[in-house]
């Protein structure tokens, strides 16, 4: 490991340390430090620590040059390639200064004005995390939890719960005092664990909505790191994350908002319609891998929490009905809508999804149970009781109808 550094240095404490974890990231690393030097809060009140895992394209040349001419006290590190993105923010990690850290992935760059107004939220509330505004270009990018701009809350009354990426603010004393680092025998998912536990120790985070703060970039030779290995590596990033929420948070409704994320985040996209196209073994290794989990974490708090679709999916799996399970994604990749049914006497909803009360499959009601489904009424069904199903119907139905169902509704109000 060998490092260099500007002839640019700034005492006393800097507001942030950017820290770069770069592995052969040109050309898209000039225009990330470009956007670490046009930040608004100045160079005055930066430093940079860049680490250049073991690139061979000259991401570590360009680390160099660019510290030997900026203005921004910069720090670069060259190791040997450690296999993921969690040894090189662990390195920069070690060498902040400081009093925040911002985690910057090489291929992205921030907004002109990201870090000042970060941190001056973060002064402003005295939270430990603030989550800027991410918009993606060239590829998606989390969005439920930019709705508003919310100056002090927490992971459990917020959507931070679904944005685990690094990119945060971070203030380091928290980090230091818990020693919270980046698991290095993870290959993806290794920021989720990293945030969650920085969320669940911080005095209060804080999310700015108002003003993009990371520009999130889709690389055109397609190397990400998310999208590298093979489907056990997702099944080990939600392992850890499930264990460490179930370390921190005690059972109850907290603990199920939390772990709603790893489920239908990390597990569900694994017992998509992307199943039917992947052989036998693959099939059975991925039920093997599931049920230790489902049998530890899933409740009941979980399941309400989900739509049918999701939580059917995830019970097969749990339970092992590889053949159910099948059924039911050819059913959804089909794109069959499920019948409503409409239970008066236990004043419930239901889709009826493939083997809905079939005696063979012996699969609870509860699963099929409407919770945050939207219905429609073009496939509702009544099972009539003593002839009371308008006026219980009305009842059970309540607001969780689309449109064309409130219209539904609605008819069987003024025939009643």
């Amino acid at each position: 490991m060998s490092e260099s550094g500007s002839a640019a240095d700034v005492p006393g404490v800097p507001d942030v340390t950017v820290i770069v974890g770069a592995y052969e990231a040109m050309p898209y690393l000039v225009r990330c430090l470009e956007s670490v030097e046009a930040q608004s809060i100045g160079a005055g009140r930066l430093e940079l620590v860049a680490v250049d895992d073991g690139s061979t394209d000259g991401t570590g040349e360009y680390l160099e040059e660019f510290a030997a001419r900026t203005a921004v006290p910069t720090r670069v590190v060259r190791q040997k390639n450690s296999g993921g993105p969690s040894g090189p923010r662990n390195t920069g990690l070690s060498l902040a200064r400081g009093r925040y850290v911002f985690f910057l992935d090489a291929d992205d760059h921030l907004g002109v004005e990201a870090l000042e107004r970060m941190v001056a939220m973060a002064d402003r509330n005295g939270t430990d995390v603030v989550l800027g505004k991410v918009t993606g270009v060239n590829r998606g990018a989390p969005k439920s939890m930019w709705h508003r701009t919310l100056e002090r809350t927490d992971v459990f009354s917020s959507n931070a719960r679904f944005t685990l990426s690094a990119q945060k603010l971070f203030r380091r004393e928290p980090l230091e005092r818990h020693g919270i680092r980046f698991r290095e025998d993870l290959r993806t998912g290794e920021d989720a664990a990293f945030t969650m536990e920085a969320y669940l120790r911080a005095d209060g985070l804080s999310i700015t909505a108002d003003y993009v703060c990371y520009y999130l970039v889709g690389r055109e030779d397609g190397k990400h790191v998310t999208k590298s290995g093979g489907h056990a590596l997702r099944f080990d990033s939600a392992r850890v994350l499930m264990e460490l929420i179930a370390d921190l948070v005690p059972p109850g409704a907290k603990r199920d908002r939390l772990m709603v994320r790893p489920f239908v985040v990390t597990l569900l996209p694994q017992f998509g319609p992307v199943l039917l196209r992947q052989s036998e073994e693959v099939r059975r290794h991925k039920l093997e891998l599931v049920r230790p989990l489902w049998e530890t974490y899933w409740t009941g708090g979980v399941a309400r929490s989900l739509r049918v679709d999701e939580r059917l999916r995830l019970y097969c799996a749990g339970r092992g009905l590889l053949g159910e399970l099948l059924t039911v994604l050819e059913f959804i990749r089909d794109k069959k809508a499920a019948p409503v049914v409409v239970d008066p006497r236990k004043r419930a909803v239901y889709l009826a999804y493939p083997f809905f009360r079939d005696p063979a499959a012996a699969i609870p009601d509860e699963v099929y149970e409407a919770t945050r489904d939207r219905l429609p009424a073009n496939r509702i069904r009544w099972e009539d009781t003593r002839g009371r199903t308008r006026r219980a119907a009305r009842r059970v139905l309540g607001s969780r109808l689309s449109r064309t169902a409130v219209r539904l509704r609605d008819r069987l109000r003024a025939a009643a």
